[in-house]
């Protein structure tokens, strides 16, 4: 009998779920970035900035990008690496890859681009400073198995940084229902077209782990000295783990 998992409120054969999800990203991958502006009002771009700190990237540094997407983080960490340093973008979405290595170059940024899963990544062990994941972490079917990975590719010493939407301060959980079941929707179907694939967003976001319990996962994985931050009243959240 095959296992099931969450893909949004559905429930589907794990099998099916990464197939579904790239559908999803290939759908919006052009108007991905335009969409992230619209529908939080600007504010991912403060949160990936908050997120970037805390990695505590420097000169040198090693670093993989996990679900880079369009490649907002991959550009802001290769600046802090700089010329010394080594930045990967990966993602299992090819249009969503294309889209990151194709922005990275247009600003001078020419950064290896690699197609994978995140729960078999292609790199040896204990080789990056940092790894990073924005906003890819709640679409990934296996999210014990992605964060053994991400573990396992850390130097001792190195550090995981998620962010991720997250659960909301509970006084604002109807408004915020409100806007992600009614308001967004109609944006993706505006802006791309595609009504279904950001309610999809929407709803996976509702089964993701709360904050406790991304970092409780965390810890069964190997991460020590695991903590999180709330941004925008939990909208979003960002965590942080160490290799020992």
């Amino acid at each position: 009998m095959n296992k099931t998992t969450h893909f949004g409120f559905e429930q589907v054969d794990e099998e099916q779920k990464a197939g579904k999800v790239r559908g999803v990203f290939s759908s919006v991958a052009q108007r991905y970035d335009l969409m992230n502006d619209l529908m939080s009002a600007g504010l991912h771009r403060v949160w990936k900035r908050f997120a970037i700190e805390l990695c505590g990237v420097r000169e040198g540094a090693k670093v993989l990008d996990v679900a880079g997407g369009t490649g907002d983080l991959a550009m802001q960490l290769a600046k802090r690496a700089g010329g010394e340093g080594e930045v990967w973008l990966t993602d299992i979405n090819a249009e969503m890859l294309a889209r990151g290595r194709d922005r990275l170059n247009d600003a001078g940024y020419p950064l290896p681009a690699i197609r994978c899963d995140a729960e078999k990544l292609p790199f040896a062990d204990s080789y990056f400073d940092c790894v990073t994941v924005a906003f890819g972490l709640r679409n990934m079917t296996h999210k014990d198995i992605a964060l053994h990975e991400m573990l396992r590719v850390l130097r001792p010493g190195g550090r995981l940084m998620v962010l991720e939407f997250s659960r909301v301060w509970q006084p604002l959980a109807p408004l915020y229902d409100a806007y992600s079941f009614k308001v967004l929707p109609v944006l993706g179907k505006l802006v791309s077209k595609d009504a279904d694939s950001y309610r999809y967003l929407a709803e996976s976001i509702r089964v993701h782990p709360s904050q406790e319990e991304l970092a409780s996962m965390m810890r069964a994985a190997g991460f020590d000295r695991v903590d999180y931050f709330n941004l925008s009243a939990g909208v979003a959240a960002v965590h942080r783990g160490l290799k020992s």
